[in-house]
């Protein structure tokens, strides 16, 4: 979700109460279009990140320090020079806009008091940090747009700062039901881009959160409603405008496997499929946000190369596979051969010369058959070119058995790995399966100096029933979890038909309850390739009867007797120790 003007609204509730008065203590300018404000309030110090980057402006109150430039950009220097040790004395922001205006009081060379103006623009691709004095001259801004980047308006010093046209949209604190009746419902548009097209400040999501509160499709035309339906919308609408002016925010951000989906000041209707996580603040909120969502588009980036050799390597025994498998089914026809060879020794010497076929009864299932004959050779030539054929399909039928066994054990092998990089969630876990990789001979070992110790744990979790569950992250810690962390009598869990993990359940000796069993097995599904099936077929068995194949890739293993259940791969409610 973008930084809506109800996003900015939290913030700038957030930010008055925690910054006014307080002091700039230091001003730095981290990257390009980048500032990082400390302030001091009291006893307290808070670190401001403010980002007008196009493509993620953004700002809140971070915990993490990022290193200076050598040399101050222009920009900064003007600002420590005017506004270093300067009283924040307001923070307002004008309507619902994406804009935060930060009023602060410092004394100028003479000693007066002097107010300025720090206004932060959160507008994508026109976001900006402008400058501006008491008047709203604007002194200068992290991004100069002159004349010919822009004939609405320029952004340089001297110029009169201004807001920007908003297209003649309403501003939605203040507008009266007539005026959203009359501007809302009279585009022939549909109903939730009537609503954000309207107002300033309003994201898509948010109309459409509206929309279905209301209990009405979005993509309706807003021109076709009903009077009465329209009312319901205005409601929605006008309830959720007062809590803003209230300041009745809900920080919240929606989840969906383990992902962070979406993030909100407020409640949303339309996503009722997610886990909802509240915060405090919306400084929290976003710290949050982007720390999981760069976490998981750090560890995408990080796993592509381990994900591209795990699916080369695939393609490439899947088409061996392929190949393989319609070769044994050809050498399926060499008893056909002998057979042919065996009559016509038995028979040719009734075969005229020249002959393209032989027609003859088949000794060994008394029904008809036909002989193709090559006509330039003598019968027993023919007889001796099937043997030859037979001879030779037998022996690709042999080399091929042992062939194709290690082309799919080399399959199934690849796709635990691809199973383990799914569930990796950090750069250790990658690491580790790196590691198994080499030792496997999928990547080439090269020696960079002494081996760094990666340091790689199997998920903990703990049943409902108080028994402790481990799950493998990758085979080399399936092997180890089974049978070395593993007793004899412990229970063991694995997908029956998707690659996955191996989860083993500790009993201490005790007897294991349903319930328990029923945890264990969803662990098992969850952390296998059959995660977003409805439900997935569990072996269980104690670990006792699970054996270790000599010489076999890591993490492959046979059992004999074993139990079975369907189970969801749903994992939510199941206590992980971290």
């Amino acid at each position: 979700m973008a930084f809506d003007g109800i996003t900015v609204a939290a913030l700038a509730q957030e930010f008055k109460n925690k910054f006014t008065d307080g002091r700039l203590y230091k001003i730095a300018q981290t990257e390009n279009d980048e500032l990082t404000l400390t302030i001091k309030n009291g006893k307290a110090q808070y670190k401001l990140l403010i980002s007008a980057n196009a493509s993620l402006p953004l700002t809140y109150i971070t915990e993490e320090s990022k290193p200076s430039p050598m040399t101050a950009p222009n920009f900064c220097m003007l600002l420590r020079k005017h506004i270093n040790n300067g009283r924040i004395i307001n923070i307002t922001q004008p309507g619902l806009e994406r804009i935060l205006d930060f009023e602060i009081q410092h004394l100028d060379d003479l000693g007066d008091i002097r107010q300025k103006h720090l206004i932060v623009e959160l507008m994508g691709k026109h976001s900006n940090i402008i400058f501006c004095d008491e008047n709203n001259m604007i002194l200068d801004s992290i991004k100069h747009v002159s004349a010919v980047m822009s004939s609405v308006r320029q952004v340089l010093p001297g110029k009169d700062y201004f807001i920007p046209d908003t297209m003649d949209k309403f501003d939605p604190l203040s507008v009266s039901k007539e005026e959203f009746f009359n501007t809302v419902f009279s585009k022939p548009i549909n109903l939730s881009k009537a609503i954000y097209t309207s107002f300033t400040g309003i994201s898509p999501t948010i109309a459409e959160s509206i929309c279905y509160a209301a209990k009405f499709d979005s993509s309706i035309p807003a021109n076709v409603l009903e009077h009465g339906n329209q009312n319901l919308i205005w409601i929605q609408f006008y309830e959720l405008m007062n809590k803003i002016k209230k300041g009745e925010f809900t920080p919240v951000i929606y989840e969906k496997d383990d992902l962070p989906v979406d993030f909100s000041a407020v409640r949303l209707s339309t996503h009722s499929d997610c886990n909802e996580i509240i915060y405090d603040d919306m400084s929290s909120l976003l710290r949050n946000y982007y720390a999981k969502k760069n976490l998981h588009t750090r560890m995408r980036q990080k796993s592509s190369d381990l994900r591209r050799v795990v699916t080369n390597a695939l393609e490439k025994d899947r088409k061996k596979f392929a190949i393989q498998e319609k070769q044994m089914k050809d050498t399926l026809k060499k008893d056909k051969y002998k057979v042919y060879g065996e009559l016509l020794t038995t028979y040719g010497y009734s075969i005229e010369p020249g002959a393209k076929k032989f027609d003859t009864i088949n000794f060994y299932t008394n029904e008809p058959i036909s002989i193709p004959l090559d006509p330039t050779i003598s019968p027993i030539e023919n007889a001796k070119k099937f043997f030859d054929k037979y001879a030779k399909l037998k022996r690709t039928n042999e080399a091929l058995s042992d062939i194709i066994i290690e082309t799919k054990k080399s399959i199934d092998y690849l796709e635990t790995v691809s199973a383990s990089i799914d569930i990796a969630t950090s750069e250790n876990d990658l690491k580790a399966i790196k590691d198994e990789l080499i030792q496997t001979g999928y990547i080439k070992f090269k020696r960079t100096g002494k081996k760094e110790k990666i340091v790689n744990k199997p998920l903990h979790f703990i049943s409902s029933d108080g028994f402790h569950m481990y799950v493998g992250k990758n085979n080399i810690q399936n092997e180890n979890l089974t049978f070395k962390v593993a007793n004899g009598n412990d229970w063991w869990f694995h997908s029956k038909t998707f690659p996955g993990s191996h989860v083993i359940v500790k009993c201490e000796g005790k007897e294991l309850p349903d319930a328990t069993f029923e945890e264990a097995a969803r662990l098992a599904a969850h952390f296998s390739k059959g995660c977003n099936q409805d439900k997935v077929e569990i072996d269980y068995i104690q670990r006792k009867q699970v054996k270790k194949v000599a010489g076999a890739m890591p993490g492959f293993v046979i059992y004999h007797t074993n139990y079975s259940m369907a189970i969801t791969p749903d994992i939510t409610g199941i206590q992980e120790i971290i």
